[in-house]
């Protein structure tokens, strides 16, 4: 897959810069291996269509993922939830609101992801997985839900949400950012439905040609 589109590269961060990962070693940024494994992740939902359409992906190249929920899409769609799990894939937190730390009082964002987790408990989702929306948490928040749970950034941004980025760009930049044990961060939210479509069948099947193996977080 080439694209001539230098100027992207130089716009968007599609690993963390390393300084950022070794300010904060307490999160999980990848699961290094020497294996050929990738662990993919979707945030933001779950939603009627374009969540169907990465579970009708998964389910065609038997793939396995972790989706990220936001608690007041699975509430409002509990059954594509459900799909999810019984098709082997796990549910995690994402807050109820999709919040962003760095703006939000630490009771308040706490409270959040309770709620969410009252979500998760519903469906019999207790992996004590969560990622921060927008990767924005304060140290105080660390600290504090480091007590419970794993917190789960990411190595490879696919960046399928932003307009500035075609869906070609979208799939070479992912493909060429993910390595052993990359966690790779896919959204099913309609910013990045048109990307998600074009490049999510095709970034799975490229490395499923190259032997790797997808595995749950």
């Amino acid at each position: 897959y080439h694209v001539n589109h230098k100027s992207q590269r130089l716009m968007f961060f599609h690993r963390p810069p390393t300084f950022v990962k070794h300010l904060y070693p307490s999160l999980t940024w990848s699961i290094p291996s020497t294996e050929k494994i990738i662990y993919l992740t979707f945030d933001d939902g779950p939603i009627p269509i374009l969540t169907e359409f990465i579970l009708d992906s998964l389910e065609e190249h038997k793939v396995k993922a972790t989706f990220f929920c936001v608690g007041d899409n699975l509430r409002k769609n509990n059954e594509i939830g459900r799909r999810a799990i019984e098709e082997g894939h796990q549910l995690a937190n994402h807050t109820f609101n999709h919040m962003n730390g760095w703006k939000t009082g630490n009771e308040m964002y706490f409270d959040n992801i309770y709620q969410c987790e009252h979500q998760l408990h519903h469906l019999d989702q207790n992996n004590k997985l969560f990622r921060p929306p927008y990767g924005k948490i304060t140290r105080p928040q660390i600290k504090n839900i480091k007590k419970t749970h794993q917190i789960v950034m990411w190595d490879v941004l696919t960046g399928d949400y932003s307009k500035s980025i075609t869906p070609k760009e979208c799939l070479y930049n992912s493909i060429k950012s993910t390595k052993r044990g990359s966690i790779v961060l896919f959204h099913d939210n309609l910013k990045a439905d048109k990307n998600v479509r074009y490049a999510l069948p095709r970034y799975i099947e490229h490395f499923l040609k190259k032997d790797y193996e997808f595995r749950l977080l």
